[in-house]
């Protein structure tokens, strides 16, 4: 049995085999197997219990301590946005990005007259300040996954990365 305190601010809801985080930046939506555990809001916490079934049993371990961390990380997206920072960075042809719908526009990389599209996942948003990307969102999962689309599609393909090392990079800024 795993209990998890629920933050001011924070409400939870369960229906059927989903739950339900809903704070001041929005609401995030996680499901669960409810073969392999039971979730339960019981005076302001959220307990998990593991279901018997003996050959499930460590397969229900990990499935909770997995479900575990998702949920808290839920807790604190709603409160605070999940963010990470990416630079363009260019020596032979200027970059240009620009957001449209749920797409990221990466025109003129290495020159290529197609521009390349990389695909915002959820309620992920980004903001562009000249080659500074600001990607963030109250999804962890989210954000991370629209920053690996904008690494993957950048990528150099057939060429020395040596010397052509254009593309988008994780900052630590």
């Amino acid at each position: 049995m795993v209990s998890i305190k629920i933050p001011e601010g924070v409400k939870a809801e369960i229906n059927g085999n989903l739950v339900k985080v809903t704070g001041s930046l929005g609401t995030n939506e996680r499901k669960f197997n409810d073969g392999l555990m039971q979730v339960k809001i019981e005076n302001g916490e959220l307990v998990i219990i593991k279901t018997n079934y003996k050959k499930l049993d460590k397969k229900a371990s990990n499935v909770i301590a997995a479900f575990t961390k998702e949920i808290t990380n839920d807790f604190k997206g709603v409160n605070e946005y999940f963010e990470t920072n990416m630079e363009a960075v260019f020596s032979h042809f200027p970059i240009t990005l620009e957001v449209q719908g749920k797409n990221l526009i990466i025109k003129n990389m290495l020159g290529e007259r197609v521009p390349r599209n990389s695909s915002i996942v959820g309620d992920s948003k980004i903001e562009i300040k000249d080659k500074l990307l600001r990607i963030y969102g109250t999804k962890l999962d989210d954000v991370m996954q629209t920053a690996a689309n904008i690494r993957n599609t950048t990528k150099v393909k057939n060429k020395d990365e040596r010397v052509f090392q254009d593309g988008i990079y994780f900052s630590i800024e």
